[in-house]
């Protein structure tokens, strides 16, 4: 696990040297939560209510902006009305993979405009390191918007059963980060993994603090008919997740509200027991 991991996000918060990491453990130290909502509903309406009503309760809220049927700019403008309404960060799953020269138009610019109003994208290094240094390259152009409130999280490993991000892909993952540290704020990953792959000697492991998103957490079900593999709050947190990502079980709950409330309680006093902290 991470040497930071035992830290409070306070501590992380203060000394940590991406902005946008500061930021987002600011967040959660102020509002006592580390849960993303995956919130993957289909309209317009649906997403901008959620934001709404579970926002008080989150850190992040995750989008998957191309699946709406309705988008609008009207949508993105509510989502980054929500965001600094109740202090949270969205972050597009768009998982960017493909040539550089491309994922840079698909960025900042194309029709969804992800660079305007997402705080958090993430990419597949399938493509090779371009992809991070594409992305990296374009966050730091003249024209990129609010550089200081943006980041990219790798995507270095995945719930779903048989997932081939596994041994060299992920230790490449880790690799890439250390390289690109100024625009990668961590991975999305079923565990902490700093202490995977070689460690360059221009990095002092003390030194490094990525953040780790975990997927498939879910307090009722193991899994589903199509792959996906759960686990659960303390079982997240206990692996070296800092924020976990919860779908269905909050956004399909009869009470949406109550379940992010039931997420966030568990996520946090899993988190206090990792660091020995009283609530």
């Amino acid at each position: 696990m991470s040497s930071k991991s035992h830290l409070p996000y306070a501590a992380r918060a203060a000394n940590h040297p991406n902005p946008l990491t500061k930021k987002l453990f600011s967040i959660a130290e102020e509002k006592k939560t580390n849960v993303t909502v995956s919130a993957d509903v289909t309209t317009s309406a649906e997403l901008v209510d959620l934001a709404d009503r579970l926002g008080p309760y989150i850190a992040v809220l995750k989008t998957h902006i191309d699946i709406l049927s309705d988008l609008t700019p009207e949508t993105l403008s509510s989502l980054s009305a929500l965001a600094q309404k109740h202090n949270f960060l969205i972050f597009e799953d768009r998982k960017f993979i493909d040539i550089g020269n491309t994922v840079q138009k698909q960025y900042h610019g194309g029709a969804l405009r992800i660079s305007e109003w997402a705080h958090i994208i993430n990419c597949a290094i399938l493509p090779g390191e371009g992809i991070v240094e594409a992305l990296a390259q374009t966050a730091s152009a003249s024209d990129f918007p609010n550089p200081q409130e943006r980041g990219l999280l790798i995507l270095a490993e995945m719930t779903s059963k048989g997932s081939l991000a596994t041994g060299e892909y992920t230790a490449r993952s880790v690799e890439y980060a250390r390289r690109y540290r100024g625009f990668v704020m961590g991975f999305v990953s079923t565990r902490a993994l700093t202490s995977v792959g070689p460690e360059p000697a221009t990095v002092e492991h003390d030194s490094e603090d990525f953040v780790v998103f975990t997927t498939g957490v879910n307090l009722s079900s193991k899994g589903d008919k199509l792959g996906q593999q759960y686990q659960t709050p303390e079982s997240a947190v206990g692996r070296g997740a800092d924020f976990i990502i919860a779908g269905r079980g909050i956004y399909k709950a009869e009470d949406p509200v109550e379940a992010v409330k039931a997420y966030r309680e568990a996520g946090w006093r899993a988190y206090l027991d990792r660091i020995g902290g009283d609530a």
